[in-house]
């Protein structure tokens, strides 16, 4: 079967030994999106069934302003997302400007000085470090005197839940875990084994909260982190849950009284969840969340693609194309500083957006080394839509995510490969 058209490898001015790869590639693949697409029916319907269980309405899409008393676009979408977690009660709001926002929140929102918060999947994502452990003056947890701890992790990736355990203690208040690998060569943590760890905390001391970053993992599994007894998840919206029509924003979800404490930190102690307008973007949050199944299983389907091509291509990759996934990101090990410059400008051109631009690498708020980032979606930074980035430290590791649908995903990788071939960089 031929997937790649005639007319677009024309169109794309694809080199055609690579395109004969992509094809034996895609026709070795179809099992394994079976799977896909069975999580993909499973997780639609949960979200509808949280739709339809919180009565949503045409009405619930008005426009509020002000204060945003009685907002029931606002409240609509915490319900829903309550629902669909299967918590007691979220906050889900466009004024959050990243996944990074949503868990410094959570974090201010639960500890206090003396507290120690223990980070137990090993070094956090580069914008979290600065959150825990900032600079003097930007107000990091460190500042306020909260203590901190990282466990590492064992060798083969998973969390080392006997060192967990040891290192609590009387003044531990949080567990966190990270679900994604973020810029780390190591595996993501599946639901099982996010639940095994959950449980071994709770068990040992019952009042710690364990709570989890879900960036990038919504609906790759079947199960949430919420499912497996965390007390509190967040993530963005412009990442997996906003379905690419999400415009930006974020979600906190979990028990009613952590969620309690946490938006005295979202507005202000007093005020809560109970204020705050929504802005009229409860349509595109939750039309992005009825689509976001589908979407995300496009972009699994992707980096599944990617995985095996770049295997077949000579890279190492994590993880494999036929291992587990429990979110959509893509690591290929490319050891060359000018492989990873020239494939990120290769995505760069294939997106509709910016496709003229031509990323390099930048001291990006947040990140200790200079990052280099593709991004020419509809939505600014969106990692929903096809991107790719990576810091700029060896082994020369690129991230690929997103793909709101499968052929752009396709095509993206298609065209970073065939800049990286042009620009003499590897042969096919």
């Amino acid at each position: 079967m031929q997937f790649i058209p005639d007319k677009a490898i024309k169109e794309l001015g694809l080199n055609r030994k690579l395109v004969q790869l992509t094809e034996n590639t895609l026709d070795g693949l179809n099992d394994i999106y079976k799977v896909v697409d069975n999580t993909v029916f499973i997780n639609q319907a949960k979200v509808i069934h949280a739709m339809q269980k919180a009565r949503l309405s045409y009405n619930h899409f008005i426009f509020s302003t002000g204060y945003g008393y009685g907002d029931i676009s606002r409240d609509i979408v915490d319900k829903i997302y309550s629902y669909l977690f299967n918590t007691e009660d979220a906050i889900v709001r466009p004024n959050f400007v990243s996944g990074t926002h949503a868990l410094s929140t959570v974090l201010f929102g639960l500890l206090r000085p003396g507290d120690e918060l223990i980070y137990a999947t090993g070094v956090p994502y580069d914008t979290m470090k600065t959150v825990i452990d900032g600079r003097v003056g930007e107000g990091s947890l460190k500042e306020y005197n909260v203590i901190y701890k990282e466990i590492a992790l064992r060798d083969d990736g998973t969390i080392d839940i006997e060192n967990l355990l040891k290192n609590i203690n009387s003044k531990t208040k949080v567990v966190m875990f990270q679900r994604s690998k973020g810029y780390s060569w190591r595996p993501s943590i599946e639901i099982d084994s996010l639940e095994m760890a959950i449980r071994s905390v709770k068990e040992y001391k019952n009042d710690v909260i364990c709570a989890v970053d879900n960036c990038y993992g919504e609906f790759v599994e079947e199960k949430e982190p919420s499912d497996a007894g965390a007390g509190i998840i967040a993530g963005s919206l412009i990442k997996n849950p906003g379905g690419g029509l999400a415009i930006s924003g974020g979600y906190i979800a979990g028990r009613k009284d952590l969620i309690e404490k946490i938006s005295y930190r979202y507005t202000a102690p007093g005020l809560g969840k109970h204020m705050g307008t929504n802005f009229g973007n409860s349509h595109n949050i939750l039309h992005g969340l009825f689509l976001a199944p589908h979407v995300v299983g496009q972009a699994v389907k992707g980096a599944i693609f990617s995985s095996r091509l770049f295997e077949k291509l000579g890279f190492d990759v994590s993880p494999a194309f036929n291992a587990k996934r429990t979110d959509i990101i893509q690591a290929v090990k490319l050891n060359d500083p000018k492989k990873l410059i020239s494939f990120c400008q290769g995505i760069q051109k294939s997106n509709p957006v910016d496709s003229f631009v031509k990323p390099e690498p930048w001291d990006m708020p947040g990140y200790e080394d200079k990052i280099i980032m593709s991004s020419g979606g509809f939505v600014d930074g969106a990692s929903i839509e096809l991107s790719a980035d990576a810091p700029l430290r060896e082994p020369y590791i690129l991230y690929i995510q997103g793909g709101v649908t499968l052929e752009h995903y396709i095509i993206g990788i298609l065209l970073a490969i065939q800049n990286m071939i042009d620009e003499k960089l590897i042969t096919i």
